[in-house]
């Protein structure tokens, strides 16, 4: 069960902060960048170029709607238990670019209406983030979404793909509570992992890994200010436009 009402003022005033962050991409040398191949797409919602599944590319949906308490909430799912990847984990709503997506927007709309469903034009995109890198040759695009009323929102889950759909305050990515880490190495290089511990509707969830690490990324902007704990992250420039990306 979601928590919260219609869109406020604080949503508008979140809104004009990303604006930095807003997925207008109208630049000639932004244009210039799109037909570089894989080593010049960028985390804008840009057509796709034609080498982006080199490596495969990824867009997931921060969901964000003001709860009935006046705090940002953000929407999360745990997969379903029977998915052959990834089964039974807490992840932002969202999955693989495919071929008739024009964006990464479009891929994280997609396929939230897919997963939980959202329609699209409940939510306003005011936000694409830097892409995040994984272990395996993918990067995973967070595109920030405002929910405009939440009210006329009911979630649908996909029982082939989710089996809830819950909401989390999103300040608690900043906060050193209900949180774990444990020490991880990936080529030599040392990094945290890191565990949230989150309850809704009598039901304990874990919140870690990519899905943690674009939520601290995203609260740090959202509330501008870095986290109450040491991230360590590894950072990695694959090129000029992706300048940090970050590995779990």
């Amino acid at each position: 069960m979601l928590r919260g009402g219609s869109r406020s003022q604080r949503l508008t005033n979140l809104a004009q902060l990303l604006r930095p962050y807003n997925p207008s991409f109208s630049t000639a040398a932004a244009r210039e960048n799109q037909i570089q191949g894989s080593e010049g797409c960028t985390a804008n919602p840009i057509p796709h170029c034609p080498a982006r599944s080199t490596p495969k590319r990824a867009a997931v949906l921060i969901c964000i709607f003001e709860g009935d308490d006046g705090h940002l909430r953000v929407i999360l799912t745990q997969r379903s238990s029977t998915l052959s990847s990834h089964s039974g984990e807490v992840a932002l709503p969202g999955g693989k670019v495919e071929e008739g997506d024009a964006d990464d927007v479009a891929t994280a709309l997609r396929e939230a209406k897919e997963e939980i469903g959202l329609d699209p034009s409940l939510v306003d995109v005011v936000a694409v983030l830097e892409p995040f890198s994984m272990k395996r040759p993918m990067i995973v695009v967070p595109v920030i979404g405002l929910l405009r009323d939440k009210k006329s929102f009911c979630p649908t889950p996909n029982a082939a793909e989710v089996e809830v759909v819950f909401d989390a305050p999103l300040e608690m990515f900043l906060k050193d509570e209900d949180r774990r880490e444990e020490d991880r190495e990936w080529m030599g290089e040392k990094y945290l992992i890191h565990f949230f511990d989150y309850e809704a509707d009598n039901r304990k969830h874990v919140i870690f890994g990519l899905t943690a690490g674009i939520l601290i990324k995203a609260a740090s902007i959202v509330y501008q200010r870095s986290p109450n704990f040491i991230e360590k992250k590894p950072n990695f420039r694959n090129n000029k436009n992706v300048e940090k990306t970050v590995m779990l």
